[in-house]
């Protein structure tokens, strides 16, 4: 009798140097059948080094680490094509933000997040999906929009195509992004299937020459 094998699983990579958060989220991890953590890392440079070694699907990022900061071993490992980071954060420092979305992290949640939440998250980032928790969307617009976040979200935007490049439905999928919703509620909005979601988000991120869904977000509330 034949089997059908098992595709692999999601390999994780854990960087935080909390050792009690570094258990915790092995412990969220290795809870899915799906998924598995290949390796903790400390702190950023470990982080970085051990990424380009084990070459993880997904990095789940501290941003406050010592030797090199979490923005700095995001950058890196971005740069290098190593994995997809995951920035999980709690908000200790809004400019930390602003670094890890220019550096290239593909998501960012809420340390308290539920496990579900960081699994799925998880999934999704592998997947090639942006996922921002909506908080952490908000936090980051609020800043951006004040005088400390001024500079930041002016870099960040780095000067988009105006928006009528975007057809209706685009500009229906952008308004949703202003307001931090994530695939699964602007499709249940909008009436359309996650699917198409992703899709019309893609396209309007290329279309006014963004890289994030916070930038999106930005742009919507400038």
């Amino acid at each position: 009798m034949s089997t059908v094998p098992l595709s692999r699983p999601i390999n994780v990579l854990v960087a935080d140097d909390h050792a009690a958060i570094r258990l915790g989220m092995r412990m969220v991890v290795d809870t899915a059948a799906d998924m598995e953590v290949v390796g903790e890392a400390g702190d950023g440079a470990l982080a970085v080094s051990m990424a380009g070694t084990l070459r993880p699907d997904v990095v789940l990022m501290d941003l406050r680490m010592p030797v090199m900061d979490g923005v700095e071993a995001t950058r890196q490992i971005c740069a290098g094509g190593f994995a997809k980071v995951l920035v999980l954060t709690t908000f200790d420092h809004d400019s930390y933000l602003f670094g890890a979305l220019q550096a290239g992290a593909a998501g960012f949640l809420l340390k308290t997040a539920e496990p579900g939440a960081i699994t799925d998250a998880i999934r999704r980032v592998h997947s090639g999906d942006q996922v921002i928790a909506p908080e952490v969307t908000a936090r980051i617009v609020a800043a951006a929009l004040s005088a400390g976040g001024a500079d930041g979200a002016e870099t960040a935007l780095a000067e988009p195509a105006g928006l009528e490049v975007l057809t209706g439905r685009e500009r229906e999928v952008f308004e949703c992004l202003g307001e931090g919703l994530s695939n699964y509620t602007i499709g249940r909005r909008l009436g359309i299937s996650e699917a198409t979601v992703k899709t019309h988000v893609s396209r309007v991120l290329a279309k006014l020459g963004l890289q994030s869904r916070v930038q999106a977000a930005l742009l919507r509330r400038s």
